[in-house]
């Protein structure tokens, strides 16, 4: 048997070489190491294909003639509750000129450039010369956004000559908004990369946008494109619980205020900010929300809005950073041409963003129902106390007035009917610091209520910790004084105080779909807490229909219908010396409807309206009563009270229908001075008529006094002050130092 090896042997007379086992087993070794490095090599290159399989691809089909485009998802639709588009994207086309293709043979330019000449507004003489001196450019975008019936008339050439090369149309979307400025706070708005800012564009940004799609392919020999698609993944369509014909309702007669009371006092608009919130007590659902200055949605950047706001400024502080702050000069034509692009923008900002989630000011008395509602619910008094108003009361050494004078002995019902500041601060007294703090977490007061929109402020540094929180703190808390809120923190909690105690979790969004209409999502009401009981809440209803019958807020009642709800007035913070202001105010009323069965909550504030004498809740139950004279009978909501004959006018001047169904006949009304039908004012306040009101002038609107030099409303019969203006300006009492000078803007 022959062994390799290196030896010589001989074979017929031929010397052969043999292997050794030695050079046998470094053959294995080399035989070995090659096939590793092969494996190895096959493993590189397969990893190399997974991972960058894409651009391997289109570099060598780029070689071929290969072409490769985006497919644009279609952001999804925002749709009010009915199913009326108020966001929707629309297919638009940019035109893009490939000079590398339309030069490849001399017989494709002109037949080209004719036929965009004929179809387009296009300096032909520029295309040419581009196309010309730039013939490796495979991408010259001369016009953007067309619609399809702007670029159907050359697509028609196209087909009817094939000498037309070069020109083709890339896809987008351009975000449209077909109402314009409605609900612009609600709804933000995003721009040409998808991306929301604000409102539910931003929020619900994800869920809007897609996945892009693409479409590879070859260009042969006759430059004709042979495709393969990869499909664009829409986003999906998110349904809102806003009723678009309710938002038309508000907007209107926010913008009547605003066109009443512009320059009326000052040069300017009718007020700093306007807020309106609509509510569904039982769901936590927002049937409408805006704010005033608006803007146009589809020209987010039109600068026309501004005018008549004041104008904001950066200011750097003593720390180093940097502060935005009001002026005093208002933005005028002049004033808006002279503005840089990072001042402009500074004050685009602040108009784009939504007052009724960023702004924060005290409550005033609309907090005095909040007040009394966790005496209760804590047992510190009951539905049968009765507590003196002395006309002030003095507290850690400041003396705390009441705005009504001395009211004498009141029930609760009358305490909150009449805004009485003395009989709160009782109760808070009887509560005390740690109860009182403990029942504002319980109703939110200080927390984000996490709306589904975005940027919502937080309140937590602008309300009272119980070790922070001195006598006189407690005092001025119990009237809605010293602590900040925002108006999506005051209604959400005031909901759950009238539907029986339960907290719902405020939201804007209640499905999601598809871009087939297949649901993706199901948003149901959600129960956070019980924040009182359900006597508490009954007792809080009956004090808030008093309020309305005979106390602060008779002019916030439409005709036809008994509502509850409570007014409220505070001042502002004085920039400059950090006390009191006392010119400045924040009227509001926060109210529901109707009276016996609440299906609606409002709230509307009225942020330093036009007007020499701010201090008037009359400016916001003005808005509450004209909103809900309209709205109640669109929302299927029936009359409960009978019409005067002035109401039934009223109505149909309006031309608004009278879906009355009063039951009660005259015969059964209760009397004056039974439960139910006291005059104005009540009969056990215990006050001493004062007579200079006797001599005030009627007005014809609401049938009050007025006051000439205080402007303030009193009841023809009794005197009561009756126009919410139930605040007591006192410089000197402290201020909480948290507080914000410029509310939602520092």
């Amino acid at each position: 048997m022959l062994r390799r090896g290196i030896m010589e042997v001989c074979v017929k007379g031929r010397r052969i070489k043999k292997f050794s086992i030695k050079m046998q087993k470094k053959l294995v070794v080399l035989y070995l190491l090659l096939l590793i490095f092969f494996i190895g090599l096959a493993v590189r290159l397969v990893w190399i294909t997974r991972e960058n399989e894409t651009v391997y691809q289109k570099q060598v089909l780029s070689q071929q003639r290969y072409t490769s485009t985006t497919i644009p998802y279609r952001r999804g639709n925002i749709v009010d509750a009915k199913g009326t588009r108020l966001a929707t994207s629309e297919k638009v086309y940019n035109l893009v000129i490939d000079a590398k293709v339309m030069t490849y043979k001399e017989e494709y330019l002109e037949p080209t450039l004719k036929a965009l000449g004929d179809n387009f507004d296009l300096d032909i003489s520029a295309i040419r010369d581009y196309v010309t001196n730039n013939k490796t450019s495979s991408w010259y975008v001369p016009l953007k956004q067309l619609t399809y019936e702007q670029i159907s008339g050359f697509q028609e050439a196209q087909k009817e000559d094939s000498k037309i090369k070069g020109v083709w149309f890339e896809e987008e979307y351009k975000r449209i908004y077909p109402y314009g400025s409605l609900a612009a706070d609600a709804i933000g708005f995003s721009g040409m990369d998808n991306q929301g800012s604000y409102g539910l564009e931003e929020y619900y940004n994800d869920v809007l946008n897609g996945i892009n799609g693409r479409e590879y392919g070859y260009l042969n020999d006759d430059l004709t494109l042979e495709r393969t698609v990869k499909a664009a993944v829409d986003g999906y369509d998110i349904h809102s619980t806003i009723d678009a014909n309710l938002q038309m309702m508000v907007e209107k007669y926010l913008k009547q205020f605003d066109e009443e009371q512009s320059n009326a006092f000052t040069a300017g608009n009718g007020a700093e900010n306007v807020g309106c919130i609509i509510m569904e007590v039982d769901t936590g659902e927002v049937l409408a929300m805006a704010s005033l200055p608006g803007y146009d949605l589809n020209d987010v950047r039109n600068p026309a809005p501004l005018l008549g706001t004041r104008l904001l400024e950066e200011v750097t502080n003593a720390n180093g950073y940097i502060e935005i702050h009001k002026t005093d000069t208002v933005i005028t034509e002049e004033v808006l041409a002279n503005l840089s692009e990072e001042q402009l923008y500074v004050n685009l900002n602040y108009l784009w963003k939504n007052y009724c989630i960023t702004g924060t000011y005290e409550p005033g008395s609309t907090a005095k129902p909040f007040t009394v509602a966790a005496a209760l619910e804590d047992g510190a008094i009951s539905a049968g106390t009765m507590l003196e108003c002395t006309g002030l009361l003095e507290i850690g050494g400041y003396k705390i007035k009441c705005h009504g004078g001395v009211h004498g002995m009141l029930s609760l019902e009358q305490a909150v009917a009449k805004s009485c500041n003395v009989v709160m601060m009782r109760v808070a007294q009887l509560l005390g610091a740690e109860e009182f703090c403990e029942f504002q977490r319980i109703f939110n007061i200080g927390l984000k209520t996490n709306i589904d929109l975005a940027g919502e402020a937080r309140t937590a540094s602008l309300v009272y910790v119980a070790e922070n929180m001195g006598p006189t703190d407690l005092a001025t808390n119990s009237f809605g004084q010293n602590f900040n809120v925002t108006m999506i923190e005051m209604i959400t909690a005031f909901c759950s105080m009238i539907n029986g105690g339960y907290y719902y979790e405020p939201h804007m969004v209640n499905k999601i779909t598809n871009a087939s209409g297949a649901t993706v999502k199901n948003i149901e009401p959600r129960v956070l807490k019980q924040t009182i009981s359900e006597s508490t809440s009954e007792l809080i209803r009956q004090y808030c229909r008093a309020v309305v019958e005979y106390g602060t807020g008779g002019t916030a009642r439409p005709a036809g219908y008994m509502i509850g709800g409570k007014t409220g007035t505070a001042e502002t913070i004085d920039p400059n010396t950090h006390k009191r202001s006392e010119t400045e105010h924040v009227v509001s009323f926060i109210g529901y409807a109707p009276a016996d069965d609440p299906q609606i909550a409002i709230y509307v504030v009225v942020d330093r309206p036009n007007t020499d004498k701010q201090g008037n809740a009359r400016f916001a139950t003005k808005i509450v009563r004209n909103i809900l004279t309209e709205a109640l009978p669109y929302l299927n909501i029936f009359m409960t009270e009978e019409l005067s004959e002035a109401e039934r006018e009223e109505l149909e001047a309006l031309h608004l229908d009278i879906t009355t169904q009063y039951t009660q006949k005259p015969e059964d009304l209760p009397e004056e001075g039974q439960e139910g039908g006291e005059p104005a004012g009540g009969t056990e306040s215990g006050n001493e008529v004062s007579q200079p009101w006797m001599s005030y002038p009627l007005d014809p609107e609401t049938g009050y006094r007025v006051d000439p030099e205080t402007g303030r409303f009193f009841d023809p019969q009794t005197g009561e002050p009756i126009d919410g203006g139930e605040s007591v300006p006192d410089p000197n009492l402290p201020v909480n130092p948290n507080l914000p000078t410029t509310p939602n803007v520092q």
